[in-house]
């Protein structure tokens, strides 16, 4: 047992100083570095700044895209990629391709100092500022007919930069909430881009429908019934990109739909009718045989009746003199 002991206590005095030896081989302070001679630190310092001065002066050309959503009446500013200090500009040339349209080209040179367009009739689309100090292209107002794809591209000494945009116009809807006469709420989003989304609160038994219109807008109409008569108001809201609304409408509790098949309802008509045409047949014998005791041509006998002078039950207020002479 003692002599596992001292091999134990020996083996941890070997280990101790092995690992010293190294941390003496490696501390910066003492100016040692394994294996390593000052000719090969030197060769690698070199190579390491050729290497380095050969990145700064060659630039791989850069490209980047983003998609860009922008309101209809509202101002885009469209951005050229950034270049270095010491790099120099040399052209910038900003392409423009909408639906329907020809290519548009917009083109700034900086050793003349000159810009050209080249098919561009569209005013709203111009330079942000000068071109020399900032080469960004406005939109002002954006329209639906902006829809389209614009790249900047900047040629400096240093290399060609590139950054394109696709531009989507978006519309507002125009959200309207309203009662039918058979008790139906009807909540519409016309003329929206993109298509608006619909919700009710409470939920209940909706359909919705869609209709594209000719200018990329579409008109959303949810319509939508509660059996519940316990439901007084509804919410409906619109979810758009440019935005969201919720309406609000107090049910009308005086329309009751009464839900028939066409037959039943058929029947129904028909009894509904035949009770108006029968009490219009009541109505207008009441009516002619009242006429027929008033009038002195069917009532003879009233006046020939001497007792019978002075006010006419038909007649109240009105004094009829009988004239008659004795026989």
């Amino acid at each position: 047992m003692s002599a596992l002991r001292v091999l134990i206590s020996i083996n941890v005095i070997v280990s101790e100083c092995i690992n010293e030896e190294m941390r003496t081989l490696v501390t910066p302070n003492n100016g040692l570095r394994p294996k390593m001679s000052k000719d090969n630190d030197s060769a690698a310092s070199t190579n390491s700044s050729l290497m380095d001065r050969q990145q700064r002066s060659f630039i791989l050309p850069m490209e980047a895209n983003t998609s860009l959503s922008k309101p209809v009446d509202t101002k885009a500013v469209l951005s050229c990629p950034r270049i270095t200090q010491k790099a120099v500009l040399v052209t910038i040339r900003w392409e423009i391709i909408l639906r329907d349209k020809p290519s548009c080209t917009r083109a700034y040179r900086r050793d003349t100092n000159e810009t050209r367009a080249i098919n561009c009739s569209d005013e709203t689309i111009s330079w942000d500022s000068r071109p020399d100090r900032n080469p960004a292209l406005q939109i002002d107002p954006v329209a639906i007919t902006h829809d389209g794809y614009y790249r900047c591209e900047v040629v400096t000494t240093h290399g060609h930069f590139y950054h394109g945009y696709h531009l989507t116009a978006l519309v507002p809807p125009e959200v309207t909430l309203f009662q039918l006469e058979n008790g139906t709420i009807v909540c519409r989003a016309a003329a929206g881009k993109p298509a608006a989304q619909i919700s009710w609160t409470p939920g209940g038994d909706c359909h919705t429908v869609e209709e594209s219109l000719g200018n990329d807008t579409v008109t959303v109409q949810s319509l939508c019934r509660w059996k519940d008569h316990r439901v007084s108001n509804v919410s409906c809201s619109v979810s758009h990109l440019t935005g969201n609304r919720s309406l609000s409408i107090e049910l009308n509790q005086g329309v009751i739909v009464l839900e028939f098949p066409p037959s039943t309802l058929l029947i129904v008509l028909y009894v509904k009718f035949s009770l108006f045409l029968v009490i219009l047949i009541i109505v207008g014998f009441i009516y002619f045989q009242r006429i027929k005791d008033c009038s002195p041509f069917f009532n003879v006998q009233a006046l020939l009746t001497p007792e019978s002078p002075g006010r006419d039950a038909c007649s109240p207020g009105q004094n009829l003199l009988i004239h008659y002479t004795d026989s």
